[in-house]
């Protein structure tokens, strides 16, 4: 065990497509951390992220037994991304917006609250924060994803360009775009609540 511990990534996993189980309880102890706090960050529900976090590895499992793995060197930020998916795929079914969490756990909207709130503002900023991530929400996919990860999951541009497998560049001008769309949206629907 001890030997098998100080194997690369790629050796574990060829060790457990060899038939050696401990290879993939060793992978998973390894990032299983980093790959349960980005699905959390996103979903701010423990038991919801373990499902996740499982689901995750049984796709991991399958995809490794049927021998269509070849991300080689890039494990985990090839299982970052199925979770990524997962979480994706889990706001599709529910239709309804992830809760937007800075990188301390904290819901960003429950943190912007005022000392002395009145009933009246706090239902003015109720509406705020539900327009906010409504206006997130119709970021296009990349855009989103790439804003979700770097703000609220506080992950380097690098990082994120290796999840999403894309340049740097790429990666940053994802980020430009979200952040210019969301200032328009921002405009165009502080201008509408102006008129109504």
């Amino acid at each position: 065990m001890k030997a098998l511990k100080e194997k690369s990534d790629l050796e574990l996993i060829q060790a457990y497509v060899a038939g050696e189980e401990a290879g993939i309880e060793i992978l998973l102890n390894r990032y299983k951390t980093k790959i349960y706090t980005s699905i959390y960050l996103q979903v701010k529900d423990e038991y919801l992220a373990e499902d996740i976090f499982q689901e995750t590895f049984i796709k991991v499992i399958n995809t490794l037994k049927s021998g269509r793995y070849n991300d080689e060197g890039k494990f985990l930020p090839w299982v970052v991304r199925i979770a990524q998916n997962m979480v994706i795929d889990h706001f599709r079914k529910a239709k309804r917006s992830p809760t937007v969490v800075s990188s301390d756990g904290y819901d960003i909207f429950g943190v912007l609250e005022f000392a002395d709130e009145s009933a009246e503002s706090k239902l003015v900023l109720n509406q705020r924060n539900v327009d906010l991530r409504k206006i997130i929400q119709r970021l296009p996919d990349d855009q989103k994803e790439v804003l979700i990860m770097r703000h609220f999951c506080d992950m380097s541009f690098k990082e994120i360009a290796d999840i999403t497998e894309v340049s740097i560049n790429t990666a940053l001008g994802r980020m430009r775009y979200a952040l210019n769309n969301l200032r328009k949206m921002i405009e165009e629907h502080n201008m509408m609540m102006n008129l109504g």
